[in-house]
């Protein structure tokens, strides 16, 4: 004879054989969540890498405007002064200028956009 096994008479897996799968899987999810989203996690990692991106770029600006300042530093400086630079400032900013001369200031953005 032929015993049937029924679905009710299967055994049941105990609650204390589940826990500890379902904690390990609780904790890898959790650890795993805060991996990637986490304050120090990957979208973070993405974020700060862009911000650094853009401040080496800006960096890069601030220099070459630094050495631009230098270089004219040098020009106006007591061992090599340059006469043409010492004539274009001194009309710039204190406005002299000969007796029979025009001078026309042209704006700086104007000029880029010709």
């Amino acid at each position: 004879m032929k015993k049937t096994v029924s679905y009710i008479d299967l055994p049941r897996p105990s609650v204390r054989r589940l826990t500890g799968p379902m904690l390990v899987v609780a904790v890898i999810f959790y650890l795993g969540f805060h991996a990637v989203s986490g304050q120090h996690g990957l979208f973070a990692l993405f974020t700060e890498t862009r911000k650094l991106e853009m401040l080496k770029t800006e960096l890069a600006k601030v220099r070459g405007a630094r050495e631009e300042l230098e270089r004219k530093v040098t020009l106006l400086g007591s061992k090599a002064l340059d006469l043409d630079m010492l004539d274009e400032q001194v009309r710039r900013i204190l406005g002299m200028t000969g007796k029979d001369e025009i001078v026309y200031f042209e704006d700086e953005n104007s000029s880029a956009k010709q």
